[in-house]
């Protein structure tokens, strides 16, 4: 599996893309913000975007996903629902940040414990973590240690 991570937001938070080599379907995970930065990744390297994943609802990490999902037509999958709350205020968050305003959105699906996501020949395990948010969840692949935290 290939990654590398973009920094996206005034809070230059981290925004992963993950692709498979073989067959170069790809997900993204807590878009931010900075779609532009996302897209220029995803032609560069010629990658098939397949999803959006979310660790946590907090704006820095979902505000570019409704947008990007758009411009794609691609589902966004998580975080875990107890972090739905945090979706809900996202124009509050917005507003208390600075940011554009962002709406509220539901994803198309949410994540739990155990879960698995595939892309091309890769697969990450979804392991609920709360603490950060009561529904984050991380991503991680076994096979090259790699974990995908969102923090």
């Amino acid at each position: 599996m290939h990654h590398t991570i973009i920094p996206v937001t005034p809070f230059l938070q981290n925004c992963s893309v993950l692709w498979c080599e073989q067959t170069r379907q790809a997900v993204v995970i807590d878009p931010g913000g900075d779609i532009d930065r996302i897209e220029q990744v995803l032609e560069r390297e010629y990658l098939i975007l397949t999803r959006i994943l979310l660790t946590h609802g907090h704006l820095d990490h979902v505000g570019g996903a409704t947008a990007l999902a758009r411009k794609r037509a691609v589902p966004i999958t998580g975080p875990q629902q107890e972090d739905q709350f945090w979706l809900d205020s996202l124009p509050a968050q917005s507003e208390w940040l600075g940011f554009p305003r962002c709406e509220p959105f539901l994803p198309d699906e949410w994540l739990n414990e155990g879960d698995t996501i595939r892309f091309g020949q890769e697969i990450l395990q979804v392991r609920h973590c709360p603490g950060h948010t009561p529904g984050h969840v991380i991503f991680f692949d076994a096979g090259s240690a790699l974990a995908v935290v969102g923090q």
